[in-house]
């Protein structure tokens, strides 16, 4: 099952906090961990994705959210679009071989677009009520998530509520793993 740490500082008391987060996650054996923070200055942004990487193992993936200038000049493994961002082949001419690009997508249709424009995975939901913020969107289920696994040949990511309870729920429709905020930044 692939593991997603998405990350959101301002959960937390401090920077040392976020960092503390993340070092405990990659030494838990995360697979990816997305650096999820919108309000940062490209600066900062790209000093905390330098600071990650300088004390990650290899195993673990550094995604930069929505920055793929940042992840690209930050040395990071990928870059996570969040929906109706320009497609993944837009960015295609400019990134490595295997700069890992993937897509959040709400519905079928999404997700099936997103394959089709050369992402490498999809975050789907919310499956069920966010626990990390109000939802946007309401809930698609287990059902439609399920839709989605089955629709793309890419690995479909569970998002959205996911907690140690639910996440086998979600792996058993066919989704290749789950991604969080609070499961994993919260212990």
């Amino acid at each position: 099952m692939l593991r997603c740490y998405i990350t959101d500082r301002l959960q937390l008391p401090s920077r040392e906090a976020l960092l503390e987060a993340i070092m405990r996650n990659v030494a838990a054996g995360i697979d990816w961990i997305q650096i999820r923070e919108k309000d940062l200055s490209a600066r900062d942004l790209f000093g905390l994705v330098q600071c990650v990487r300088a004390f990650h193992s290899g195993a673990t993936k550094i995604l930069v959210n929505t920055r793929v200038d940042i992840a690209l000049a930050a040395g990071a493994a990928g870059a996570h679009l969040p929906s109706g961002s320009p497609p993944p082949r837009r960015w295609r001419a400019i990134t490595p071989p295997d700069f890992l690009i993937g897509v959040s997508c709400h519905i079928l249709d999404e997700a099936r677009a997103a394959e089709q424009e050369g992402a490498d995975y999809v975050l789907f939901g919310p499956v069920f009520a966010p626990r990390s913020k109000s939802p946007d969107l309401p809930p698609r289920g287990l059902d439609r998530l399920a839709e989605a696994a089955r629709a793309v040949s890419i690995p479909v990511l569970a998002l959205g509520g996911i907690t140690k309870e639910n996440a086998s729920q979600c792996t058993s429709t066919g989704a290749a793993g789950v991604a969080a905020i609070s499961l994993f930044q919260t212990c």
